[in-house]
């Protein structure tokens, strides 16, 4: 499930055969009006709701190393820990429904400027005739460095490049929600 419409159309069925006091934990990203929305509707059904995005990928998942973003009431959370703490190397309570999705979308923004930017570096680099790989090193261990510098630029590097480890589309949806939800804010 990769969008609030699909988990409305899943958690609709499966509302319909959860036990009163169920708890559903969604781990995509969607919009915090999303998670809001869903939460409350679960509830009008007797049903439990985290908002609990995760950030880690596919490999900390199979470690259960992700880092989750929960956000839920006290019961729901006290019923769904267990479950995330085996999920999680790192899990952070943050609120309720819908403030799981926010730190997310913060999250998302931070890595979406890391990726393009540690793109953008490197061909600058090459530009500027230096050897990537040597340049590579030399941000990896200053102050310029990030963590999606230090998992994307070797794939970047690689004469078999493969695109990124995360798919594209998911990324693109991530910052559109980034994007969609800062519209609806003013700040300086």
């Amino acid at each position: 499930v990769v969008s609030a419409a699909q988990a409305e159309e899943v958690l609709a069925s499966a509302a319909a055969v959860l036990a009163p006091g169920a708890v559903v934990i969604l781990c995509s990203t969607v919009p915090p009006s999303a998670a809001k929305a869903l939460s409350e509707g679960l509830k009008c059904k007797g049903l439990l709701f985290v908002d609990a995005p995760v950030s880690g990928g596919v490999v900390k998942a199979a470690d259960g190393a992700l880092t989750i973003m929960a956000g839920g009431d006290r019961e729901a959370m006290a019923k769904a820990r267990s479950v995330l703490e085996a999920m999680s190397q790192n899990l952070y309570h943050v609120g309720l429904a819908g403030d799981g999705s926010s730190v997310k979308m913060v999250n998302q923004l931070l890595a979406g400027v890391h990726i393009a930017t540690a793109a953008e570096t490197m061909a600058f680099g090459a530009k500027l005739g230096l050897r990537t790989r040597q340049l590579f090193e030399m941000v990896r261990h200053s102050a310029g460095k990030s963590w999606m510098f230090d998992n994307r630029v070797p794939n970047m590097l690689d004469e078999a490049y493969l695109p990124a480890k995360s798919q594209l589309n998911i990324f693109v949806k991530d910052l559109a929600i980034v994007l969609n939800e800062a519209q609806h804010l003013v700040f300086p």
